[in-house]
């Protein structure tokens, strides 16, 4: 579009907006009618360990939001000389699970709890158990059913259970919605109602009915939108919230609220069955849309849903980028040290292209990169090893590679369920997230572990926000009867371009060799590696 025709379109608010608070940055984009991005900002920002819960702090959100916003309407005013005022629609996605408690006025009961945290271990078992159905550590009703077996004095007193998208959504619109994607983060979803499963609930339900809480669960969640619907508008008291200038106008649609694991889908354009997505920064997941439910629950897959429904196997690990970026972090210490000022871009592509140069096992090194507990593995606590044996081939390039393998260890072993024990067939996965920045080296290490070819498009480095942009643009833009996958295959995608990687027989063979090791050391009893950091802690090691 020329500049003129940008001009007039965002005069007329022929935009979309989406809104992604990620785990390390909240990202604001506006798009145009071709689904181009026009105009972004952000706000970074990271999450604290807070009373032995991994939380961020509630002022952030709100400075976040609104940081993101401002920087993103300083876009429009610099590039094209407009203020702000309407948009045609918004939306907004967050981190998925986690546990949002509101009382009757809308005040938190205690500090957001994000999904990161592994301290529900007691609650995801009984309520898997009791529901036959896989209840991650990370799901909001887990984190509900621990704080009831913990007696936590604010149970009695919530009014309102959702995620962090949701509750942005509700500050902004009144509404207490969410799309179905972030719903099944929530509690189990019924295929064939795109509701809460009722008999579910009633398990549930009848589970705590002799605590007198004077609530049902399904009275506290919030209600369940599918892609495309109408979730509420901007009220007078949003618009201000977003924009305390106040030049936004009220009266906006928004669409509903989605989880990043769903923005990832819609910026991959996958939706489709076979086919799926790889998503990587703190964390790492994998969505594979399915086209039979599984055979049997397992607790390494997450059963969830499309934005528009399907039904999704999902693995999640906890753990990705964090232990890489911390050694780069070193590196980078050590060459300002030595007086050299690296840039930060060139110091990851050097050091991960060295990783191919590795040898193809990674040297018999062996790392794990357990910032955080990690509930496929079941740690609960974040313990960050590297470890080798004194005949391992100890080089920068097998460190590298080494620590690139483990990023996607855990990943791995949920992964095997799906393709080796439920033959889930996949004919590609598409990949995006920071670690595919630096080109080629993070599809060759992807490609490797799951053996499938791995592909990068064009538009990867827009990101969640930009895939919540393009939800809300559906929902303003669909045709009539015109499916989610249906819109983006014809209209979104039709012309993207994306580099594809296959898996190399040498890297695939040189996995497979470090995931057997990454295999044995999982046999170290939890108490062993406890036992070890206190050993360390106590200066006897």
């Amino acid at each position: 579009m020329s500049q003129l025709d940008l001009k007039e379109a965002i005069t007329r608010g022929a935009t979309s907006l989406g809104i992604e608070f990620g785990s390390t940055r909240i990202k604001a984009v506006l798009i145009d009618e071709r689904f181009e991005t026009i105009a972004s900002g952000s706000y970074e920002w990271e999450n604290l360990l807070k009373d032995g819960y991994w939380t961020y702090n509630q002022e952030d959100i709100i400075t976040g939001l609104q940081t993101a916003y401002r920087e993103m309407k300083q876009d429009v005013e610099q590039k094209y000389g407009i203020t702000l005022r309407t948009v045609g629609s918004i939306g907004f996605s967050a981190m998925m699970h986690g546990y949002i408690a509101l009382d009757e006025a809308g005040e938190l009961l205690v500090p957001f709890r994000t999904w990161r945290n592994a301290t529900t271990g007691a609650a995801a078992r009984e309520l898997t158990e009791l529901l036959q159905f896989n209840i991650p550590e990370r799901w909001s009703i887990a984190h509900l059913y621990q704080a009831i077996l913990n007696e936590e004095e604010h149970v009695p007193q919530i009014d309102h259970l959702t995620t962090l998208a949701g509750y942005i959504h509700w500050l902004l619109t009144g509404n207490k919605a969410i799309g179905i994607g972030d719903a099944s983060g929530i509690f189990p979803i019924d295929e064939s109602t795109h509701n809460y499963h009722p008999s579910m609930i009633q398990q549930f339900d009848e589970q705590i009915a002799g605590k007198g809480y004077p609530w049902k669960v399904e009275d506290l969640l919030p209600k369940v939108y599918l892609a495309g619907e109408n979730a509420g508008v901007l009220t007078e008291a949003g618009a201000k919230l977003l924009d305390p200038s106040q030049d936004l106008q009220a009266g906006i649609p928004l669409c509903p609220p989605e989880g990043d694991a769903g923005t990832g889908m819609v910026a991959t354009n996958s939706v489709r069955k076979r086919t799926g997505n790889i998503s990587v920064g703190t964390s790492v997941f994998a969505m594979i849309v399915l086209e039979k439910e599984l055979s049997k629950v397992y607790p390494e897959i997450d059963m969830v849903t499309t934005p528009d429904g399907s039904p999704v196997g999902m693995v999640h690990a906890n753990n990705c980028s964090s232990d890489i970026n911390a050694w780069v972090g070193m590196f980078r210490e050590f060459s300002q040290a030595m007086g050299y000022e690296v840039d930060n871009a060139k110091l990851f592509s050097v050091l991960f292209n060295k990783a191919l140069e590795a040898d193809p096992d990674g040297g018999g090194l062996l790392s794990y990169g357990y910032y955080s507990g990690e509930n496929i593995t079941g740690l609960e606590k974040g313990r960050p090893l590297f470890v080798r044996s004194p005949e391992s081939n100890f080089n920068l390039a097998n460190f590298m590679r080494t620590h690139l393998f483990s990023a996607f260890g855990a990943l791995k072993l949920g992964m095997d369920i799906l393709t080796e024990e439920e033959n889930v067939a996949i004919d590609s996965i598409l990949a995006h997230g920071g670690l595919f920045k630096t080109p080629v080296v993070g599809q060759r290490i992807v490609a490797a572990a799951m053996n499938v070819p791995v592909s990068v498009m064009s538009t990867a480095g827009e990101g969640g926000a930009w895939g919540m942009a393009l939800l809300a643009s559906y929902m303003i833009n669909k045709d009539q009867e015109e499916s989610l996958d249906v819109f983006l295959e014809q209209k979104v995608f039709n012309d993207v371009e994306g580099v594809e990687v296959a898996p190399d027989a040498s890297d695939v063979k040189g996995f497979e060799a470090f995931i057997e090791r990454y295999r044995s050391g999982l046999a170290i009893e939890q108490s062993a590696v406890d036992h070890l950091v206190e050993v360390v802690q106590k200066d006897r090691f």
